[in-house]
């Protein structure tokens, strides 16, 4: 009776050390799935602002090019605007609706697996509405200069020339700058900020949990 009140005992304990465990890891999940909501406020605020951003260059784009149909060099710039408009809207869209959707109660490996897709997206997003702002800086002038009442034929100032082509010269360096952090994640070179950061956290937060879990 002793050996099998002490087995008993010892089961209770083990049961009992179990549940504790289980408790401290389900109290380490939720504390850093809450982090990870933290983490990705940023971008979902940043996501809202690209979105007006995007509605608004289309408002500009549109009325540019209404006006001016018959001057090719406003022309070309309010379309341009309408265009990159569109496409700063539909990422802003389409991370959002990744973000969104992210089930973070489910299981980890899920988890993981639709943060590195919205860290790709992400990265695509900032290489192709953030860096081209080195340009369309330019566009968004002339876009507001097309505006105004009066005619507006006569020859391209020579600082929209010099602006333009420092800006496309700025946009490649961006983007060399881009793909040597892609292939250098810890270097200097990674530190840009492309609106990355909260998601590059998280993936951390879950990589830890994960070890934890397998411990």
């Amino acid at each position: 009776m002793e050996l099998d009140d002490f087995k008993s005992a010892w089961q209770a304990l083990d049961a009992r050390l179990e549940r504790h465990e289980r408790l401290q890891l389900d109290l380490l999940r939720e504390r850093r799935m809450d982090q990870a909501r933290r983490n990705l406020r940023p971008l979902h605020i940043g996501l809202l602002f690209q979105a007006l951003l995007g509605l608004g260059l289309v408002v500009l784009g549109v009325a540019c090019w209404k006006r001016n149909l018959d001057v090719p060099g406003l022309l070309a710039s309010g379309i341009a605007l309408h265009a990159f408009g569109v496409l700063n809207i539909a990422f802003a869209g389409i991370l959002t609706g990744l973000a969104a959707g992210m089930d973070l109660a489910g299981p980890v490996l899920g988890i993981q697996k639709r943060l590195r897709l919205l860290l790709r997206v992400q990265t695509l997003n900032s290489n192709l509405c953030g860096a081209p702002w080195w340009i369309l800086w330019v566009v968004v002038v002339i876009g507001v200069a097309g505006l105004a009442p009066g005619p507006h034929a006569g020859p391209t100032p020579a600082w929209i020339w010099i602006s333009l082509g420092i800006g496309v010269a700025g946009t490649l360096a961006t983007w060399a700058w881009a793909a040597h952090a892609a292939r250098n994640p810890d270097s200097l070179h990674a530190r840009i900020d492309d609106g990355t950061g909260g998601i590059r956290r998280n993936l951390q937060l879950l990589d830890d949990l994960e070890r934890f879990e397998r411990e």
